[in-house]
């Protein structure tokens, strides 16, 4: 999957063709961070959103930008 693919579900904006689903049919989210902090940052981010664990789908740097593609893991 390529960066620009991401934008699907971008939480800061739209395009892009990224999987709305996992195979197992759960919802995929994107998040932007920055590329100066660590992935740890994101990855925060995103087990904010689901309040629990991930799965990570994809995960790519460019332009200064971290994007992380994900699904929340069942509770």
């Amino acid at each position: 999957m390529t960066a620009a693919s991401l934008g699907a579900v971008m939480l800061t904006g739209c395009g892009g063709s990224a999987p709305l689903f996992t195979r197992d049919g759960r919802p995929t989210t994107a998040v932007q961070c920055s590329a100066a902090g660590p992935w740890a940052n994101c990855m925060d981010h995103a087990r904010g959103i689901c309040q629990s664990d991930i799965d990570v789908i994809d995960q790519s740097s460019q332009g200064g930008v971290n994007k992380l593609l994900f699904a929340c893991k069942a509770k």
